[in-house]
């Protein structure tokens, strides 16, 4: 498996893409990312971090499965009275898309784009102007993977600095298995919690 992931951060460092989006791409945190990239370069010899790699293709390359998983997430988050939905980009946005229409109300819908997939280093994430706004609504953040629970931090805050109150972050597989993120509950389809 080491070796699998090792050619794809490769694969992905030749194409360009970032740290952050390579820890994005393969569900895994951004520590494990770089000792990816630098064990495909043989610059590292020490061992790898301790994470759990995530392999959810079976899922997110069928539109039909993607719109049962997401079913089940809009089921989790019904018990949350929500004006609005925002999608951690880019693997959160397609869950939040589905449950924004499997939830039957007319909610609005925006994209987090976090700092480790922005250019600029030293800035925050922010909240994409091309969707709905989110201002002085409640909104619950939808993601696929918490890693290291960065990103999810960072979303609140944004949302929260942007007028909105987040009333529940909801996430496909909690890797970190959060309770909560400065007052906001963690709901998750799957946790996943390390024995030993």
């Amino acid at each position: 498996m080491n070796k699998e992931l090792i050619k794809k951060a490769q694969e992905l460092r030749a194409r360009g893409f970032t740290t952050g989006e390579i820890a994005d791409e393969l569900n895994i945190s951004r520590d494990t990312a770089r000792w990816l990239i630098l064990k495909a370069e043989e610059k590292v010899s020490r061992k790898a971090p301790t994470d759990i790699a995530i392999d959810w293709r079976c899922l997110s390359e069928s539109a039909s499965r993607l719109k049962y998983v997401s079913a089940i997430m809009a089921d989790i988050a019904s018990k949350y009275d929500v004006e609005g939905i925002v999608g951690i980009a880019v693997s959160g946005v397609p869950i939040a898309t589905l449950m924004a229409t499997l939830m039957n109300k007319e909610l609005s819908f925006s994209v987090f784009h976090p700092a480790k997939l922005r250019k600029e280093k030293d800035v925050d994430g922010t909240i994409s102007s091309n969707f709905a706004s989110i201002y002085n609504k409640k909104v619950i953040i939808v993601d696929d993977v918490i890693t290291s629970g960065r990103t999810v931090k960072e979303a609140v805050k944004v949302v929260k600095e942007q007028g909105a109150k987040p009333v529940a972050v909801v996430v496909l597989i909690d890797k970190k298995n959060l309770k909560e993120v400065d007052g906001v509950p963690v709901e998750s389809l799957i946790k996943v919690t390390r024995v030993g």
